[in-house]
């Protein structure tokens, strides 16, 4: 097996997005391209392709490339490599993007739709994504998933800071919104060395990320029609997660227009920390039991 990585970029416009690839150059030409969307505070590299001391147990990216996936993600505009300009890069900037790197990632990929993922608020965009491109994703997996927001407790804290939300296109990122992430919901559940070390490396990038994701999680949701979603679709809802309620998830699943769909609750995870926790083998099985199903029979069967 050999992985590499490649960096690639994208124009939307006047803006260059920074879009990244792994893959195993061995074996079959044309693999299924899995998309990796990330969320609100993290860059692309950060959450999906962790390297620790050279070792790739934590990047997710390292992982389904050995499985034979063709793994992609992006860092949406004012996030990672991305430029930072003076958009605060909400949720519809992020369908803009994905919208923009799509054609890349076909075009090299040889493939005509894809596996999508995406977690938290890069949940949300993915949802978005597949409203407005349907016959390009192929399979949907929206981990922690916030449709509503009614009654999390996450989104009634940003609701009462709105204001100093707008009032800047960026919000301040350290560690104390690092650490908000990963104990936030329940402590305890990443390696704290694994946490300094995304840290360091998010740190590098800058001290501001967009707020943009949170203004809209806070006042605009829903943002996401599942009635229109008909493809397989995987809701993946962590144990413990203040951005959401069961709830709000349940109806969301009700309602979506595919007829295979999956709800999984997944027992002891917090809401961050899904892809470099102690349960990230758990969460990268049940990705690829999903991901990795045989092709469902025509929708007239």
């Amino acid at each position: 097996m050999k992985i590499v990585a490649e960096e690639h970029w994208v124009k939307k416009g006047p803006v260059k997005l920074y879009v990244y690839r792994k893959r195993n150059v061995e074996g079959a030409a044309h693999k299924p391209v899995l998309f990796l969307v990330h969320g609100s505070t993290f860059s692309s590299r950060g959450t999906y392709d962790l390297m620790v001391n050279g070792k790739g147990d934590y990047s997710a990216m390292e992982h389904f490339a050995g499985l034979g996936y063709d793994v992609w993600t992006m860092d949406h505009e004012g996030y990672g490599y991305s430029d930072r300009t003076d958009s605060n890069s909400g949720i519809m900037v992020g369908v803009a993007d994905l919208q923009a790197a799509m054609p890349l990632v076909l075009e090299k990929s040889g493939q005509k739709s894809m596996l999508l993922f995406g977690e938290s608020s890069g949940a949300i965009k993915a949802g978005a994504y597949a409203n407005a491109e349907p016959d390009k994703v192929a399979r949907l997996m929206l981990h922690a998933h916030t449709h509503t927001g009614k009654d999390a407790p996450e989104m009634a804290r940003r609701r009462s800071i709105i204001d100093q939300l707008k009032a800047n296109p960026r919000r301040p990122f350290g560690k104390a919104q690092v650490d908000n992430v990963f104990n936030r919901d329940k402590s305890g559940q990443t390696d704290p060395a694994i946490i300094k070390a995304l840290e360091d490396y998010e740190m590098k990038l800058g001290d501001t990320i967009p707020a943009g994701t949170y203004i809209d999680m806070a006042i605009h949701l829903p943002l996401v029609d599942p009635a229109k979603i008909h493809c397989p679709v995987l809701v993946s809802r962590p144990d413990h997660d203040g951005n959401s309620t069961e709830q709000e998830l349940y109806e969301f699943y009700a309602e979506l227009g595919s007829r295979e769909k999956q709800f999984h609750l997944m027992r002891g995870l917090p809401h961050g920390g899904a892809m470099v926790g102690h349960q990230r083998h758990r969460m990268w099985y049940v990705m690829h039991a999903f991901f990795g199903a045989p092709e469902a029979p025509p929708a007239d069967h």
